[in-house]
């Protein structure tokens, strides 16, 4: 990809700040693929105008930022502002998001008429059918509620967690241990003969997962049951 020097722009309070950045360097440190956010600084100083020169005033960039530190401001300005990128670049951005997006309220939803999960393919039709807008700059996380309110139009969703009372054999308990970790013990307890009861707590769409996982786990053996639901 060839790489060319480019502005960021960062706007808050009815003020500017701008960096130089590399272009290609800047959509690698955009999509994770760089951690440093200095790789794409052209120029350690922050702008009021780029293009003519002129720096911003260090108490407005102190002000706006929290920092005098040029990588935590760089970083910032990389993550948040606007930086940038071809077309190509800005259509997997958005691609990766929408990833993510769907991801999460996967995750995190069911339907309230069931309490089941929805799939991510159903959330994925959803949000087309609901013309959803993917922001490429802006994270998946803060662009989900706004989602989540367009595609509970077009389908029944909330976003909730489940609390599963599990009880596994002695011949398994230590074996599944780890994993029941993974999903949120509220309370455990080991009995005498070596078996294990426990409360989990976790987002209500990775039901099907965790059932899937420990019935896997467990050669279907494991005891579990639903105790209680409640809004995150």
């Amino acid at each position: 990809m060839p790489s060319k020097t480019v502005i960021a722009k960062y706007s808050a309070n009815g003020d500017e700040f701008e960096i130089f950045v590399d272009s290609a360097l800047a959509y690698e440190f955009i999509t994770g693929k760089l951690t440093n956010p200095m790789a794409p600084l052209q120029v350690e100083e922050v702008f009021k105008d780029a293009n003519k020169g002129e720096r911003q005033n260090q108490e407005k960039i102190r002000k706006t930022f929290g920092t005098d530190d040029i990588s935590k401001i760089a970083e910032i300005i990389l993550k948040k502002g606007n930086v940038p990128i071809t077309t190509e670049q800005k259509a997997k951005l958005a691609e990766d998001k929408r990833k993510q997006i769907v991801s999460i309220i996967a995750r995190n939803s069911i339907d309230p008429r069931t309490s089941a999960p929805h799939t991510a393919q159903r959330i994925e039709n959803a949000m087309n059918e609901a013309k959803v807008s993917i922001d490429p700059f802006k994270s998946a996380n803060d662009q989900v509620e706004s989602i989540l309110k367009k595609i509970e139009i077009i389908i029944p969703i909330k976003f909730a967690n489940v609390r599963i009372e599990v009880q596994i054999g002695p011949q398994y308990a230590n074996r599944c241990y780890g994993t029941l970790k993974q999903y949120g013990i509220k309370n455990e307890k080991w009995l005498s003969d070596g078996s294990f009861s426990a409360t989990l707590e976790f987002p209500a769409g990775l039901q099907t997962e965790f059932f899937d996982k420990i019935n896997s786990m467990t050669s279907g053996t494991a005891i579990t049951k639903r105790i209680e639901e409640g809004k995150k």
